[in-house]
């Protein structure tokens, strides 16, 4: 009797939790592994894509690319079928943005089987390159990528009035080359001299437009020496906040199968998003 107690629902159940732990995290053995595997896919898809767009390269070895291409897809369109089959809530992974980038990166490939004929081919191509969005499944298995985004989030606020400056001051010194050097130097325009500002000050330096008086080189050379300044500043806002996540309780992988979003503290038992139970 006790062979016959367990019904076949349970066990199905059981395979799609293990499934689940196996797909959406990454604090298992076996989730790891998945991940790694996953990750080798998307590198060696997206370098083929790549790879594929040298003609002369294309034309000695077509027939590779092609079966390679039905590889990937192969794969990638079983990945995205199980996730759809073990997620609890299946209507909000499809609908989410990882859910429509797993779409994405297979869609193409089957849509190209439908438009035949020589002169859809560049419209096939165009369509292919839609495969590119493969390369944004990467965040989901970086972990750092999560300590990055909270850290931009926590620092927006120091960003958005970093850049309000940098605005005001190409405003500023922008308005003043135009009036130092005017139209005889390429500065035609109050809105030309802002680019100029914006190009000299990220120490870009096309050179399409340069300063001819003393003054306006002084201005110049002032506006260069304030830009590298300028670029170490958001890099050290984000560091600040990242630190500070770092300095915080360490948190897990595991994904909320209702929410299906990450960020959960290593003893949770439930998700601080909506409430929901988490998998042990």
């Amino acid at each position: 009797m006790s062979h016959h107690s367990v019904k076949p629902q349970e066990t199905l159940r059981g395979r799609r939790l293990r499934l689940y732990e196996i797909i959406f995290e990454a604090d298992t053995v076996a989730g790891r592994l998945f991940d790694l595997i996953l990750l080798a896919c998307i590198v060696g898809s997206v370098v083929t894509i790549i790879i594929e767009s040298v003609q002369s390269v294309r034309a000695l070895y077509g027939p590779w690319f092609r079966a390679l291409e039905i590889f990937f897809t192969a794969i990638f369109t079983a990945e995205y079928l199980a996730r759809v089959w073990v997620v609890p809530q299946r209507r909000r992974y499809i609908f989410s943005f990882l859910g429509i980038v797993d779409l994405l990166s297979i869609l193409p490939s089957y849509l190209a089987l439908f438009i035949p004929g020589a002169q859809s081919l560049m419209v096939i191509r165009s369509v292919r390159l839609l495969r590119i969005f493969r390369i944004l499944k990467l965040s989901r298995h970086i972990g750092e990528s999560q300590n990055l985004v909270r850290a931009l989030k926590a620092s927006q606020h120091k960003i958005t009035v970093f850049l309000v400056t940098v605005l005001t001051t190409v405003v500023i010194t922008g308005t003043c080359m135009y009036m130092i050097e005017g139209a005889e130097h390429g500065f035609t325009s109050i809105p030309r001299s802002i680019y100029w500002a914006i190009v000299t000050m990220t120490t870009v330096g096309y050179g399409d437009i340069a300063p001819q008086t003393t003054l306006g080189q002084a201005m110049a050379s002032f506006i260069m020496i304030l830009g590298y300044g300028i670029l170490a500043v958001p890099t050290g806002i984000v560091s600040a906040e990242m630190v500070q996540l770092k300095q915080q309780e360490k948190i897990t992988t595991q994904v909320c199968p209702r929410c299906l979003k990450e960020g959960h503290d290593t003893d949770a038992l439930f998700c601080k998003f909506c409430g929901s139970t988490l998998n042990a």
